[in-house]
């Protein structure tokens, strides 16, 4: 094997998505629910209220259609069973005892209480691999400089995906986005980092400020690479394009499990790379009934972690909403490929339509230069109902004229009236005006609070 060799792991990406890893997949599918259902209370407790024993599961569809779905809300009444003591919360639904933890990560809560990421040295050294495999896709190489500027504090994209890159081997610079703007520049510049690792918005954001904070734009950087995840830019063409031609590079989304995006110039969704440690399903979003593993379903995705001790998710979802795709991809390498729509947290029913933040940016967003891309959603009351029209705030461009304000209004809601399917109220503000984040954007203004 040379350097140039398509996969890290040639022997696991080539058997992607075949017959033979989903022989793999059933083999500790049956291990793991042997061992949950014989160490862990919770679990056990779980699979006898469903009826189900380590020995019913026989194949993986008895496992799809047998054992059920653990969703956040779940989550949410668990901890409030426990009192808000998150670590009895780690305790019940881990598949190992405490003593054998070695790092913790969790989601940011802005729905709710954080979701923990406990995992042990074992799956550090999995989570590792599977982040090598999106790295080398993506070419990076061992020793390639990173700068790694997703929250360290706590997220799980933070300190833990900074211990799986370097555990690939390569060279982290562990700034932050905590870091600020021009921490981040300054430290690209100086050390001449070849890739950088960010949600899309930081990426944008740092497009403004690098004039500012060092008198150069980022495509004068040394980035080649930008690996974006944490939210859905990365996926949407125009955004896609803005980023890559500031900085002459090439960005890759990732996100929603094991899944990294690949070359083709056109986005083709994500390929999933972990198929021998991560079953992957898709289930119907309200009834939580399997859906068929086929080209173009739609669904929730629902995720094991078939290697997982302390990061053990157990037919477990985060409520996101994607589309698959089962068809080779034209870039030819392996692996379905899955793209994120949505989230049902996020989900908004406007006339009995389902209106996701994600496809609205991807509208909004199209219209740059004459729009600088950002918006709010402004709710008058609690989500998902939202009785019309939806308002939204957009700021216009720099280079926008005040009497082109109105056209413009009128092409955006002609624009999602066809694509999305719902008249909006749009109100305009001048560049700048709505607060940037290097964490995630929040899409919604929640005005029934206020």
């Amino acid at each position: 094997m040379t350097e140039e060799r398509p996969y890290l792991n040639m022997e696991a990406e080539l058997a992607l998505n075949t017959p033979r890893v989903r022989e793999v997949q059933l083999e500790k599918v049956k291990r793991l629910v042997e061992r949950l259902y014989q160490d862990k209370p919770f679990w056990r407790g779980r699979l006898d209220r469903a009826g189900v024993r380590p020995g019913d599961i026989r194949t993986l569809d008895d496992f799809s259609r047998r054992v059920p779905v653990f969703d956040k809300a779940q989550r949410r009444r668990l901890f409030e069973d426990c009192d808000g003591d998150m670590v009895e919360v780690v305790d019940r639904t881990i598949g190992v005892s405490m003593d054998q933890l070695r790092l913790m990560g969790a989601t940011s809560g802005t729905s709710g209480e954080p979701t923990p990421y406990p995992m042990t040295a074992n799956d550090i050294r999995w989570c590792s691999q599977n982040i090598g495999r999106m790295a080398w896709r993506i070419g990076l190489r061992p020793g390639d400089r990173m700068i790694h500027a997703f929250g360290l504090s706590m997220y799980l994209a933070g300190v833990p995906y900074a211990e799986f890159f370097q555990n690939s081997g390569h060279c982290v610079y562990p700034v932050g986005a905590e870091g600020g703007t021009e921490r981040i520049l300054k430290f690209a510049h100086m050390f001449k980092a070849r890739a950088l690792a960010c949600t899309p918005s930081l990426a944008e954001h740092l497009i403004d400020k690098s004039p500012e904070a060092l008198g150069l734009p980022v495509g004068d950087l040394s980035i080649r690479v930008l690996f974006c995840g944490g939210e859905p830019g990365a996926g949407i063409p125009e955004v896609r394009r803005r980023i890559e031609s500031a900085y002459g590079a090439r960005l890759y989304d990732s996100g929603a499990g094991f899944g990294i995006s690949c070359d083709h110039e056109q986005y083709q969704g994500m390929h999933h790379i972990a198929d021998d440690n991560m079953l992957f399903e898709v289930v119907d979003p309200d009834t939580y009934e399997p859906l068929p593993f086929e080209q173009g379903v739609r669904g929730m995705p629902v995720q094991t972690t078939l290697d997982g001790e302390g990061f053990l998710w157990f037919r477990e979802t985060i409520g996101d909403v994607c589309e698959i795709s089962t068809e080779p991809c034209p870039c030819g390498r392996t692996g379905f490929r899955y793209r994120v729509i949505g989230r049902t947290d996020d989900m908004l029913k406007i006339k009995g339509v389902m209106v996701y933040p994600a496809a609205i940016d991807g509208v909004i967003t199209g219209f740059a230069p004459r729009v600088t891309g950002e918006f709010r959603i402004v709710l008058d009351e609690p989500p998902p109902r939202v009785t019309p029209p939806l308002n939204l705030k957009i700021e216009y461009g720099e280079a926008t004229a005040l009497e082109e304000l109105p056209g413009l209004a009128e092409e955006i809601t002609q624009a999602l009236k066809a694509r999305l399917k719902f008249t909006p109220r749009i109100s305009w503000l001048p560049p700048q005006t709505l607060e940037r984040s290097t964490y995630k954007t929040r899409f919604i203004e929640k005005g029934y609070e206020k």
